[in-house]
């Protein structure tokens, strides 16, 4: 969200008004700090172990008197966060027409991805304007119902962000270089696996899986470095640094912010996740992605090529793990610059239809 409050905010035709929830305060305080974005309201939700009914209880009991405080006459939410869904319901409570940034996107399980497929199902029938990032985003919203004048193809706001940072990387030698001796671990002319897990379905087994064929590639390929930030749930750190703590060519650190998060896609060989916004940023830096889950709601870069679903399942994650290292023809196959979410121009498309008459985008 962050290119577009920025956009927003040097347009005088907007009052603009930031709102976090303070879940995860290490990450979320970073990631506001590379775009230079400054919340008016604090939600400070974040609470150890907390359930996704604890956060939405907690949002749907605050966000009320941030509305009625500076009386939007729109609330933009993004994605598929329970965050997300609880702003959605807070401001149809307050009448307050809700705009739902990456609408559209569909698994058809919703229990996978757990409680996000159920949570952007249930933001999609309470907006009035659906920015879809792909046409296939737009014929899901279609397949339920939403008039297709409420929806609006704009592609994905995280590519704007990407090719921000990317453009910042390239002008800034000094960050470069900053950047090159912080993963200095790294070293150059070794291939590099990129690895990142969060998702609640995969706790338990899934993760121990995922450590155990992470373990054999590294290994089954010692010269391979396997890099993995790991999230800061403890459902997911307990395993992870238990079962892959002492294996001399995996380094695991702490979530990294968002400029040295992409200058380590850019620097990977391919990357191993269970994210949703990788899939869609991986591909524009010419990066192979296996995706940890059995289905996604971003096919167009399955159909592209260059995303792999491999679910959980050890041998299939070492099986085409190794095919990338190995196989020369299939990693280029997987690796060809292709970007079906967005052209870097989603914020301005949002922008504009945000200007339209009220009579024109609000039921």
């Amino acid at each position: 969200m962050s290119p577009l409050v920025r956009r927003l905010e040097a347009d005088t035709r907007f009052e603009v008004c930031v709102c976090v929830t303070g879940q995860h305060r290490q990450m979320l305080d970073a990631a506001l700090a590379v775009f230079g974005v400054v919340p008016q309201f604090d939600l400070d939700v974040m609470r150890l172990n907390q359930q996704p009914t604890d956060v939405a209880a907690a949002v749907l009991a605050q966000l009320p008197r941030v509305i009625d405080e500076f009386q939007p006459d729109y609330v933009l939410v993004q994605g598929d966060t329970t965050t997300t869904m609880a702003a959605a319901i807070a401001a149809f409570y307050r009448r307050v027409p809700v705009g739902h940034i990456e609408a559209g996107l569909r698994t058809g399980d919703l229990s996978a991805p757990f409680p996000e497929e159920g949570n952007r199902c249930i933001t999609t029938h309470i907006a009035a304007l659906h920015f879809a990032p792909t046409q296939t985003s737009r014929r899901n919203l279609a397949a339920e119902g939403v008039s297709d004048s409420r929806i609006f193809v704009t592609g994905n706001t995280v590519i704007d962000a990407l090719f921000l940072v990317r453009q910042r990387l390239l002008d800034d030698s000094a960050i470069a270089e900053q950047l090159d001796q912080r993963f200095e671990w790294l070293g150059f002319g070794r291939p590099m696996i990129l690895v990142t897990g969060h998702r609640r379905e995969n706790f338990g087994q899934g993760f121990k899986n995922i450590c155990k064929a992470l373990a054999q590639l590294a290994r089954e390929f010692p010269v391979v470095k396997i890099l993995y930030p790991v999230h800061l749930n403890p459902n997911v750190r307990e395993p992870v640094f238990r079962l892959l703590g002492a294996l001399e060519n995996v380094r695991l650190i702490d979530p990294v912010d968002y400029v040295p998060f992409v200058y380590l896609m850019n620097r990977s060989h391919f990357i191993i996740t269970d994210s949703g916004g990788v899939q869609e940023e991986a591909p524009s830096l010419g990066k192979p992605v296996l995706v940890m889950r059995d289905v996604t709601e971003r096919p167009e870069a399955v159909e592209a090529g260059t995303v792999r679903l491999v679910g959980t399942d050890p041998g299939k994650i070492v099986l085409e793990a190794s095919r990338l290292l190995t196989d020369a023809a299939a990693y280029g196959e997987m690796s060809r610059v292709i970007n079906p979410y967005g052209d870097g121009r989603a914020c301005e498309r949002i922008i504009e239809v945000l200007t339209r008459p009220t009579g024109a985008c609000v039921p």
